[in-house]
């Protein structure tokens, strides 16, 4: 099939689970090499929604038809299981995609309050949070810091830009790095001793995000977390007979994507075009 490729590690299987993965660009592929690497036989589908990016600026419905739209599409092209490779798609729209197709199985990604806060000694720092506006801002964020967040000092950072410059410049371009210095900068001051991810953008610059804080400062991103959902509700799946491997669409610079994809040990040869709007799944 034009695009795919097997890649390391992929063989040809007789029957392999179908997973469809979005996100608003480039970030939804750390999630997309953590499914790879739990469930190397099984076929996935990457839609990179780069053209509408960012989805953190975007208020809740914007976030929601475009979500929509990708559904559709991956299941057009066959997916059974939806993985939503976005903290902000995951916060402002995962409860109406599962009340629009409620036999369909959708896993979402948020942010990593629990175990950043589970896993403090009371001798540590605070928590940061480096995240999108709209993740900061909605109702499913507030109620998980709710929950687990209650009495701890947590630091919340907000990264205007950042996403939309790892899209368009690339993650180690001077000005996304600039950017990415300023919003590590309240959290250095505070002490921040874990630092959570809240973005599946944010893990493309881990290396900046250590050296901007120290190397002695923990980051949790909950891509492996998403991944041991999705294998757990994979082997509930119907295997389909097609071959196993990755096809990745796009409807942004398909050339950054493959850059990153290669960062992320992803072998994904080819990018094909994402239509802006997509038809009904059959």
């Amino acid at each position: 099939m034009p695009g795919e490729s097997a890649g390391s590690g992929a063989t040809a299987v007789d029957a392999a689970p179908c997973i469809g993965v979005f996100d608003s660009g480039l970030g939804g592929l750390t999630v997309l090499a953590a499914l790879r690497r739990r469930l190397p036989h099984a076929r996935l589908l990457y839609a990179a929604d780069s053209a509408f990016a960012p989805y953190g600026e975007r208020d809740a419905a914007y976030v929601q038809e475009r979500s929509r739209v990708l559904t559709r599409f991956l299941l057009a092209q066959g997916a059974q299981l939806i993985v939503v490779a976005c903290n902000t798609a995951t916060a402002l729209a995962i409860a109406e995609l599962r009340a629009e197709w409620p036999g369909l199985a959708f896993v979402g990604i948020e942010p990593a309050i629990k175990p950043a806060l589970a896993a403090r000694a009371e001798a540590d720092g605070p928590v940061g949070v480096l995240a999108t506006s709209a993740t900061l801002a909605s109702e499913r964020f507030r109620a998980l810091l709710a929950q687990h967040g209650a009495g701890a000092r947590v630091v919340l950072q907000a990264c205007p830009g950042l996403v939309e410059a790892i899209e368009t410049l690339g993650p180690q371009a001077p000005r996304t790095l600039g950017l990415l210095h300023g919003f590590c900068q309240p959290l250095r001051e505070a002490g921040c001793t874990r630092v959570v991810l809240g973005c599946t953008h944010y893990p493309l610059l881990t290396d900046a995000i250590r050296a901007e804080l120290g190397e002695g400062v923990r980051l949790l991103d909950p891509a492996d977390a998403v991944a041991a959902q999705a294998g757990r509700l994979a082997r509930t799946l119907p295997p389909q007979a097609r071959d196993a491997g990755l096809l990745a669409w796009s409807n942004g610079e398909a050339s950054l994507l493959l850059r990153v994809a290669e960062a992320c040990a992803l072998p994904i040869e080819r990018v094909l075009a994402l239509p802006q709007e997509s038809p009904e799944a059959a």
